[in-house]
C-alpha cells in the first residue's frame, strides 16, 4: 500500500490516516436513507462529529474500513 492509497481525515489541513467514518445527511437535500461520508482520524473524530451533530446531520460513526 502506498501513501496515495491511504484514506485521509476530512478535517481541513489534516493529513492523518482516517480511522473513523462519520455517516451523515442533510435532510433538506437528501432522502432519509442517503448517507454521505466524512472520514476522521482519532484527533478529529469529536470535532467533526460535533459540527455535524449541531446541525442535526450526523447519523452514525463507525470504524473506517478502507476499500480494497
Amino acid at each position: 500500500m502506498t501513501e496515495a492509497d491511504v484514506d485521509l481525515c476530512s478535517a481541513k489541513g489534516c493529513q492523518a490516516p482516517a480511522t473513523w467514518q462519520l455517516l451523515w445527511n442533510n435532510p433538506k437535500l437528501h432522502t432519509p436513507e442517503r448517507r454521505k461520508t466524512w472520514l476522521a482520524c482519532d484527533d478529529h473524530r469529536t470535532s467533526l462529529s460535533e459540527f455535524l451533530g449541531a446541525r442535526g446531520f450526523l447519523k452514525d460513526v463507525v470504524p473506517h474500513q478502507p476499500a480494497g
